[in-house]
């Protein structure tokens, strides 16, 4: 399926306010603001600027699985550097290969420096679902002879 639009409809889509956390919060704190906030990855910023992102899958893979304590390990010892990232002017249709070749769940977007949201694979599958519904009920009513036009 060609998807041409914007990331940036899915992220007006989105509360404009992103969860993040410092790359010196504990794990535990990390952990805590994603389990508040219902999301499975936080940006990590520093200085206004993204600097990596911490998952519940780095979170499992390299805490629990080595024995280290979640309120003792920083974020920065566990997070994910240079996170792959996407423009605003990148497609839904480019997002969703970028995330399924990468192997990431959670895309931050950026413009320029400044982290401007970030979009999951969840997102992404609820608009296409959305966009679909919306073209089968324009359909039907073309089909019933219902459509303006």
């Amino acid at each position: 399926m060609k998807i041409p639009i914007p990331i940036s409809t899915v992220l007006a889509q989105k509360s404009a306010q992103v969860a993040s956390i410092r790359p010196d919060a504990t794990v535990f704190d990390a952990i805590s603001v994603m389990a508040e906030r219902n999301v499975g990855a936080l940006p990590v910023i520093e200085d206004a600027r993204l600097i990596g992102i911490i998952s519940e899958r780095d979170y499992t893979r390299r805490v629990v699985l080595k024995g280290k304590s979640s309120r003792q390990t920083s974020v920065r010892e566990i997070m994910t550097q240079q996170p792959i990232v996407a423009t605003t002017a990148h497609s839904i249709e480019e997002c969703m290969r970028l995330m399924t070749e990468k192997h990431v769940r959670h895309l931050p977007i950026v413009e320029g420096e400044k982290m401007v949201g970030i979009v999951s694979i969840g997102d992404l599958v609820k608009w296409i679902i959305t966009v679909q519904a919306e073209t089968i009920e324009q359909l039907k009513k073309y089909i019933n002879g219902e459509y303006p036009g």
